[in-house]
């Protein structure tokens, strides 16, 4: 049994080896082709690593191009994201935690907001916006994304798992309102909120739909937005266009790596509760 059991681990590595090696193969090819020239990117038969490793298609996204605008719009949008995310969780918090009058016809409310898909809601948001003049505004761009059902919701059922005899107890300790939510809750919380910031920094990080419809500004423009530009207009500079998709997909995988020990964290306390 033991050699059983020895051969089955080894034959389960190596399948999972080769499997994630398979699905990261297309992330390195694109890593490893933008910093080939473009002479060698179009070479035939292909190189897999480049023979003069250069930069040259990075400096020429920020030199030549309009990226280095692109990413601080970006930014922008995912620091207003997470302060979104914030409010969002406070939403959760009074949800799961507070009793009062019509909650749960406003929680039903915004269950049902989830239902209505984003694509039927972008022109009534559209002519909202442009009534109040904040089209082609980076408020525009920012304020529909600030408030999420579904991290509301998220939340809401997170915050069933905390026992409220533990904010009671708080409270008789003399604890405030504000006190508890951001050092009792807050940090409680850390795995649904590492999905959380997951989540919604590659939604902001990728948002490409509504400033490309919002913003008739070059200058309002994202990343992904600003990359879809940059594969229309350098169709043959396969390098250039590997250097943009490269620096839209690193930060991701950054982000996730950061936040990953805390999403193991809540398997594992999740399992334990189980």
């Amino acid at each position: 049994m033991r050699i059983r059991n020895r051969y089955s681990r080894i034959i389960i590595n190596a399948l999972l080896i080769i499997s994630g090696f398979l699905v990261a193969l297309p992330f390195i090819w694109m890593l490893l082709s933008s910093l080939k020239t473009d002479r060698e990117v179009l070479q035939i038969p292909p190189t897999i690593f480049p023979e003069n490793p250069t930069f040259q298609h990075f400096v020429d996204l920020f030199l030549n191009l309009d990226f280095g605008t692109y990413l601080m719009n970006t930014l922008i949008i995912v620091f207003f994201s997470m302060i979104g995310l914030l409010l969002n969780t406070m939403a959760g918090y009074g949800f799961g935690k507070y009793n009062f009058k019509g909650k749960e016809i406003v929680f039903a409310v915004v269950l049902i907001t989830m239902m209505i898909p984003g694509q039927v809601t972008m022109i009534p948001t559209y002519l909202v916006l442009n009534q109040m003049g904040l089209t082609n505004t980076m408020p525009g761009i920012i304020l529909p994304g600030l408030i999420v059902a579904f991290n509301i919701f998220l939340i809401r059922q997170f915050m069933h798992t905390i026992p409220d005899g533990l904010i009671e107890a708080a409270r008789l300790d003399g604890a405030g309102e504000f006190y508890i939510f951001f050092k009792l809750i807050i940090p409680l919380s850390k795995p649904i909120l590492a999905v959380q910031v997951i989540l919604t920094f590659i939604a902001s990080w990728n948002s490409f739909i509504w400033p490309l419809i919002v913003a008739n500004d070059d200058g309002l423009y994202t990343l992904s937005v600003g990359l879809s530009l940059l594969q229309d207009q350098n169709v043959t500079n396969y390098g250039l266009q590997m250097a943009g998709a490269a620096f839209m997909v690193v930060p991701i995988l950054v982000v996730f790596i950061i936040f990953q020990k805390y999403v193991i964290e809540g398997f594992n306390v999740g399992g334990m509760k189980e």
